[in-house]
């Protein structure tokens, strides 16, 4: 079920113990419980979304209970796999990050095999929704660096170990990344980089982690409200605004016309009116599936 109200992401935040995460401390919280780091959040980050995206599989960005039970699991003490996994040919579902905004990161390519950047399917920020209308990164969020400071990590791959912007924490330039776009530092510390080409984010995991169904596991549900939807060929999101609580606008360019998406999502359902060039409105409205 889906109890919690938006207003408790605002909760205060406990970020000190993960470096990065004190920058986004009123829109995500960090609590320790045994061996893990559970990080909650809405999943929505604070700066726009959608806009860019030419490839697009008619999902929306909606809040998440990423809270709770439901929390993402980030180990404190990570550890070095003897049989490190590939991206290439592992993980193609669910996150393999978390960014340091509450956003999860996926595999940098989709569940088909391709480069989702190079498809044409990501925003002007890295990310698009999924088929449970869950905003997602699939490269590094570079952009979070200068909010951040390059002392601290943009984000936490799923093994536990922090991902750095485009420079190491001292400044210097990034050298030496292995297979998976990591290094150990100076003071043998293994951590990984965020790049602007393949594999943009961590390639898989230098650390121990447990792979269950193809995907990183403990890892949050999402839950979708209705059937997935399917790729509008043709069309390219131009705009996208929130207009109200909960509530947004985005629009997309097909075929010389403007259409647009006006949508209410809380954690129990979505109400969604679908208006075409001519103002024509086609309503919708989903409950969100229980986990």
């Amino acid at each position: 079920m889906f109890l919690k109200p938006a207003s408790a992401f605002a909760a205060t935040s406990s970020t000190a113990a993960l470096p990065g995460f004190a920058a986004f401390a009123s829109s995500v919280k960090v609590i320790r419980s045994g061996r893990y780091y559970l990080v909650e959040s809405s999943g929505l980050p604070s700066h726009n979304m959608m806009v860019g995206i030419k490839s697009w599989q008619q999902q929306v960005p909606t809040i998440k209970d990423y809270t709770g039970t439901n929390a993402w699991s980030i180990p404190t003490t990570p550890v070095i796999s003897k049989a490190p996994l590939s991206a290439k040919n592992h993980f193609f579902r669910g996150a393999i990050a978390l960014a340091v905004n509450g956003v999860p990161i996926f595999n940098a390519l989709n569940n088909r095999g391709d480069d989702a950047y190079l498809a044409g399917e990501l925003d002007d920020w890295g990310g698009h929704c999924g088929k449970a209308d869950d905003y997602h990164y699939h490269v590094a969020p570079l952009h979070l660096q200068s909010i951040v400071g390059r002392t601290a990590p943009i984000a936490y791959a799923l093994d536990g170990f922090p991902i750095y912007g485009s420079t190491e924490p001292d400044g210097a330039k990034v050298v030496g990344l292995d297979e998976f776009n990591g290094h150990f530092d100076k003071k043998k510390k293994y951590h990984y980089h965020g790049t602007s080409s393949y594999p943009y984010i961590n390639g898989g995991f230098k650390g121990v982690v447990s792979e269950v169904d193809g995907q990183v596991s403990p890892q949050p549900s999402a839950g979708a409200y209705g059937p997935a939807g399917e790729p509008l060929r043709g069309a390219t999101i131009t705009g996208f605004q929130k207009v109200g609580d909960n509530h947004y606008d985005l629009a997309y360019t097909l075929n010389g016309g403007t259409y647009h998406v006006n949508y209410t999502a809380t954690l129990d359902r979505m109400t969604v009116a679908f208006i075409d060039p001519q103002g024509n409105v086609r309503n919708e409205v989903y409950q969100r599936k229980a986990r």
